[in-house]
């Protein structure tokens, strides 16, 4: 299984966006996938219509307690889409293991008996803190949502060196996998800008699909449904599957 952490600090960039979508078209490709909502505000978990109010077990019993995260999946409406869900608990969860042994490693411990999933997407929380860092360290590779507004490259060189302190000393096989611009508005010469700007910096590891500014994509989350599920014929939900072609391409073909 391959696991990748969704990280940026900077808040409001598309981060449970991609996670939710990206998962959704990537099941209707039938690849086997698995959100783990590492946010305390558990908006991925709302976006893909699971009822928080109602949750026995959440990511806060695998980080903060002793229950395996094979025990804390929760099955969605959407084809081959499956989810550990987020509660407000979480939010707690830092305070709770700032005295605890190897706190930074309780998520990739505890998804140790994961099986049966070709892919899960941890939706972090807009900050650098501990859950971030447990994300970092159980993920095979981190993809950064951008958006395409002035202070995009704010705060990604902090997150390069969160990212490289965790190599150093927790998961030396970590790296950056990708850049996805998030919210691109072609009306405009600064979405372009940015773009042309992020790809002179960051080269290959900009993906080519971009995702655009959509009121459908807005919506959706509001009704609980993915894109592809709430208007499949928007251009958001044209992105995303673009978007779930380019990941299974680069990081889920079997290699020759």
């Amino acid at each position: 299984m391959l696991v990748m952490a969704v990280a940026n600090q900077k808040g409001g960039v598309g981060k449970t966006t991609c996670c939710v979508n990206l998962s959704a078209e990537l099941g209707r490709m039938g690849v086997k996938s698995l959100v783990i909502d590492a946010d305390p505000q558990g908006n991925s978990s709302s976006a893909l219509g699971i009822d928080r109010s109602d949750l026995e077990r959440s990511v806060y019993d695998v980080i903060a307690g002793d229950l395996p995260a094979s025990e804390a999946v929760r099955e969605t409406e959407w084809e081959n889409v499956f989810v550990i869900p987020a509660t407000l608990d979480l939010a707690g969860a830092e305070v709770e293991l700032a005295g605890a042994m190897s706190r930074e490693s309780r998520l990739r411990r505890k998804m140790a008996g994961l099986t049966g999933y070709d892919i899960a997407l941890i939706d972090c929380p807009p900050s650098l803190g501990l859950l971030t860092v447990n994300a970092l360290v159980a993920s095979d590779g981190i993809l950064v949502p951008v958006q395409c507004e002035y202070f995009a490259l704010e705060g990604l060189g902090q997150l390069m060196r969160t990212m490289d302190l965790v190599k150093s000393f927790l998961r030396e096989d970590l790296g950056l996998s990708g850049l996805v611009m998030t919210m691109y508005d072609g009306r405009t010469r600064l979405s372009r800008e940015v773009v042309e700007e992020v790809r002179k910096q960051f080269g290959d590891l900009v993906l080519d699909t971009v995702i655009p500014r959509n009121v459908k994509l807005s919506e959706a989350p509001s009704f609980g449904r993915p894109i592809g599920y709430y208007d499949p014929a928007s251009s958001g939900a044209e992105a995303f599957r673009e978007l779930a072609t380019e990941v299974t391409r680069k990081w889920l073909a079997p290699r020759p």
